[in-house]
């Protein structure tokens, strides 16, 4: 799922739970890395369909994958009630996704190279490149800071059980939004709080996005989609659809069966199960968390603990709401939902924040550290909000950004 966030995301926007925080600069400035994420990433989409949308300098270069037959109908019938279903931006080659084995579900690595995940698309291109090296069965422990903590001097790790250090040029940290924040705050430092950390904001403002599951279920209607997840709903990610707040984004899950049904409802019969699951169109209702600084990981000698303080939750409330209502005025009697908990994790982001002052944030704009000039953390913890959508592009377009600014920059100096 590679959804560019909305132009009124790069601004502070206010949501029933307060206030999400504007980027350090514009959705307009952003714009060709977002295009330049999607080449590379070969997203298939469809311009025009979505309200929200927002301007494309370069359109799609792959059409979207194909509603299949339920799909199709549940994307007339929310039509018919004047909203603007609109075919979901994916990186995936759907014919060898489904040649390699018929199944719906897209949580996993897909080997057969049908999913443009990190590895298939940027990962195997950069390995062709002699000059780089991937070393595996690696643990990153902490980084070192030069005597006069000006820059990073090396990083400390093991390999296959081994310690080992090296000291390179630029450091460019991308764990992601858990455990570049653990690296940083296990890194020694004068003051012992971490490293690139004198705004005391690394770990902070932990997000994961408020989400439930909603089956729209039809027990005369059976859903046979394989490859399910190829629909997604805006009209509720600006307002609440009265003039109000925003809502959130909703959008297809990959196919649901009994299996997974039953992980989460131990009590009832397997084949009731099944049935369910096979009359059901499975959708994902995700609405932003916003940032607060006592929300946050930490560390506890070995132990990693994640204090998250959930926000916004009115807006999920909201959601399920209108789309139960919905669902049913499109016919399915049956409309179940169910949120997820921290056991779930939702796209966390937030623990090592962009902006322009080093008193609040641990990064500047181009991801750089204020406290140590080598050193960039480049993954969803630079993310300033949550926006409502899934963050995968923003950070693969951010990581070009900043690619591009140290090969201007840093590397030519």
């Amino acid at each position: 799922m590679l959804i560019r966030y909305r132009k009124e995301d790069f601004s502070a926007m206010e949501h029933f739970g307060g206030v999400s925080p504007a980027w350090p600069f514009s959705y307009e400035e952003f714009e060709p890395w977002y295009s330049q994420a999607e080449q590379l990433f070969r997203v298939r989409g469809a311009l025009g369909e979505d309200p929200t949308e927002p301007f494309h300098s370069i359109p799609y270069a792959f059409k979207p994958v194909p509603d299949e037959a339920p799909i199709a109908r549940a994307r007339a019938e929310l039509k018919g009630l004047g909203l603007h279903p609109a075919s979901l931006p994916l990186g995936v080659d759907i014919d060898t996704w489904l040649r390699e084995g018929r199944t719906g579900w897209d949580a996993f690595p897909n080997t057969g190279q049908g999913k443009m995940d990190a590895q298939t698309a940027p990962l195997a291109a950069a390995l062709k490149d002699g000059n780089i090296r991937l070393e595996t069965g690696c643990h990153v422990e902490y980084l070192e800071a030069a005597p006069d903590g000006k820059n990073i001097a090396a990083i400390h790790y093991r390999q296959n059980g081994e310690a080992k250090k090296v000291s390179p040029k630029l450091v460019i940290l991308s764990a992601g939004a858990v455990n570049s924040a653990v690296i940083l705050l296990r890194s020694p430092s004068s003051d012992g709080k971490g490293l690139a950390n004198r705004s005391d904001q690394v770990g902070r403002n932990f997000m994961n996005h408020n989400s439930s599951a909603m089956l729209a279920i039809d027990p005369r209607r059976r859903n046979d989609a394989v490859y399910q997840k190829t629909l997604m709903l805006n009209d509720y990610y600006l307002t609440d659809g009265k003039g109000g707040k925003p809502l959130g984004n909703v959008q297809l899950l990959g196919k649901i069966d009994g299996n997974m049904l039953k992980a989460n409802v131990k009590t009832m019969p397997k084949f009731a199960l099944d049935y369910m699951a096979g009359h059901a169109v499975d959708w994902y209702l995700m609405c932003e968390d916003l940032p607060d600084p006592e929300s946050r990981i930490m560390v506890d000698g070995k132990d990693i603990v994640m204090q998250w303080r959930r926000s916004n939750m009115q807006s999920l409330d909201g959601l399920t709401k209108v789309m139960r209502e919905n669902f049913r005025a499109c016919g399915y009697p049956i409309v179940l939902s169910r949120p997820f908990d921290k056991r779930t994790p939702s796209h966390q982001c937030g623990t090592v924040k962009m902006g322009d002052d080093p008193a609040t944030s641990p990064l500047d704009p181009f991801c750089r550290a204020f406290d140590h000039q080598n050193l960039f953390v480049v993954d969803a913890s630079f993310l300033p909000n949550s926006a409502a959508v899934n963050p995968a592009l923003s950070i693969a377009a951010q990581a070009l950004r900043v690619a591009d600014h140290i090969r201007k920059v840093e590397l030519a100096a």
